[in-house]
């Protein structure tokens, strides 16, 4: 059988359907990392331990010297010295294995970090200013004072990411405070400690997220970043807190690895 040429008023209707389809695959389809980080402005703040960013550790091999390591100190804020030198430049990261994390959410903030000022905002008096000298305005016991560990341990809600989590953050901008040592985590109920030396701050984009392999069966994803600047990015202010990560029941559950 031949079929003629469609009516003009068949065409139409036919080409409206097919742009109706090609238009609603578009909607559905996931964001892309610039499409996502439009959407969502605001940086979240994390904390980063050395089982992600440390001197020594794959997959960058970073020295001493670049990540602060000669330089650390409680209530350090200032910018990693390699990611202050690459601004732009897209870096993969580790993040750790399940039980021994090197990404952390943290949220919720303590009213005791906003009752020890210099500022009202509990997250402002943590995290200070990293474009002012040391000790860039930190709060006292906070990183500062006296007693400059008192309001830092068993923080509620602490949130070590797995793979479920890290994948949430594909897309998005981030801060975080960088630790010289290990986050330690507990569990019923969660809480973490955030004492110890830090390295610093860090802001990056989240571009992928996807399975490490070739390592133990326990690593958590490599998470590929494009690296911005923690002066910029690093304002508590502007800053959200990542409130909606998945909050792992115990040490080893979920053994969630694969994003």
């Amino acid at each position: 059988m031949i079929f003629g040429p469609l009516p003009i008023a068949a065409a139409v209707v036919l080409l409206t359907l097919v742009g109706g389809l090609t238009h609603a695959a578009r909607s559905s389809a996931p964001l892309q990392p610039q499409e996502a980080a439009a959407a969502n402005p605001h940086p979240l703040f994390l904390v980063i331990d050395e089982d992600s960013i440390d001197n020594g550790n794959p997959p960058n091999f970073f020295s001493a010297s670049d990540v602060n390591d000669d330089i650390a100190a409680l209530a350090l804020r200032s910018e990693l010295r390699y990611f202050d030198a690459h601004e732009g430049e897209i870096i993969k990261l580790h993040t750790g294995t399940v039980g021994d994390e090197g990404w952390f959410a943290v949220k919720e903030i303590p009213a005791s970090w906003a009752a020890a000022g210099p500022t009202s905002n509990g997250l402002e008096n943590y995290l200070g200013n990293n474009r002012i000298p040391y000790s860039h305005n930190v709060g006292p016991g906070l990183g500062t004072g006296p007693d400059p560990e008192v309001l830092l341990d068993k923080i509620p809600r602490v949130t070590p990411l797995r793979a479920d989590g890290l994948a949430m953050l594909v897309g998005r901008r981030v801060c975080a405070v960088v630790y010289d040592s290990d986050i330690s985590i507990n569990y019923g109920p969660l809480n973490g400690s955030l004492k110890g030396a830090n390295l610093g701050t860090v802001a990056f984009e989240v571009l992928e997220v996807k399975e490490l392999t070739g390592y133990s069966t326990g690593s958590l994803p490599e998470v590929t970043v494009r690296i911005l600047d923690a002066e910029k990015f690093c304002r508590a202010r502007v800053l959200k807190l990542f409130k909606d990560a998945p909050e792992p029941s115990s040490s080893s559950e979920p053994f969630d690895t694969v994003p």
